[in-house]
């Protein structure tokens, strides 16, 4: 097993975005050798083309080579969709080995069932990022089974500092980590439509409208990370009393801003772990049962 992930084969099952991603910053970032990438999927010969042309790496949907990536690599990611996991899940149990760090992008699927789907004890990182890790501005949560040892940690968390910030924290807090920065860009893109749309209707282009709202957006989460500062302190900074800001605030208050706000956060934990609690193993669940 290689202790740096410029030495490490890493296969990624899976050929979505989410897998183009953290590859993109993998190899932009110069943590990890293209050579040592494998990426597989079952059937989307185009789309394992065009990564193998755009990252110089290695890319199959033949089960012999898959078999072959899968045997030989020290990680193993999986960026496949939730309805997959069970048929994936049964396809992986007799190509993986305790020796390897098993990397899980998979909404919802707790560690727990991830060891019983598996019947195995590997080391296994549950991770959540999300889809601003395109442009190496990701926010990725993560924790780790028992079995992760200090060697797995640094090269998971290397990972995905390759295309943004990592959290780590308990599993159980995975949920709502979903529901703040997993689901998170999409509050900010329909805040954004709204923004946009009343530009429009109060008379502005199209085109000024976005590019006010666009650059406003920028503006005011810049100004956070340059000053540090709580977002509270930064809004009653420009609040003036009585003014057309406040005016503003108010109306957002009296349509239950904040509180639809918390109702989303909270409801898309609570679906990311539904998601996870519809995936049934096939019974038997396993030799032991």
């Amino acid at each position: 097993m290689s202790t740096t992930l410029s030495q490490a084969k890493i296969a990624f099952v899976g050929a979505g975005s989410m897998s183009e991603a953290i590859i993109r910053g993998l190899i932009q970032t110069q943590v990890a050798n293209p050579q040592h990438i494998y990426v597989m999927n079952r059937s989307d010969q185009d789309r394992l083309a065009f990564l193998r042309s755009e990252y110089g790496l290695q890319a199959t949907s033949d089960p012999a080579t898959k078999e072959a990536y899968l045997r030989q690599a020290d990680v193993v990611v999986l960026c496949m969709k939730p309805k997959d996991v069970v048929t994936a899940f049964e396809d992986l149990k007799p190509l993986l080995n305790e020796n390897q760090l098993l990397v899980s992008v998979i909404a919802g699927l707790s560690i727990a069932k991830m060891e019983v789907l598996l019947e195995s004890k590997m080391a296994i990182t549950r991770t959540m990022p999300n889809t601003s890790s395109t442009i190496g501005l990701g926010a990725t949560g993560m924790s780790f089974s028992a079995n992760v040892n200090d060697t797995f940690k640094q090269l998971a968390t290397q990972m995905f500092e390759a295309v943004g910030i990592v959290s780590i924290v308990e599993e159980e807090k995975l949920e709502i980590l979903t529901g703040v920065s997993g689901s998170g860009p999409a509050y900010v893109y329909y805040f954004m439509e709204a923004m946009i749309k009343a530009g429009i209707e109060g008379g502005l282009t199209e085109e000024d409208s976005r590019q006010l709202t666009l650059q406003t957006v920028l503006g005011a989460a810049h100004m956070v990370q340059h000053t540090q500062e709580d977002p509270a302190e930064l809004r009653r900074k420009v609040t003036s009393p009585n003014g057309a800001t406040q005016a503003s605030i108010e109306a957002l208050d009296h349509y239950k801003f904040t509180e639809a706000i918390t109702k989303a956060v909270f409801r898309s934990a609570e679906r990311a772990k539904e998601m996870g609690e519809q995936i049934a193993a096939p019974s038997p669940v396993s030799k032991t049962s």
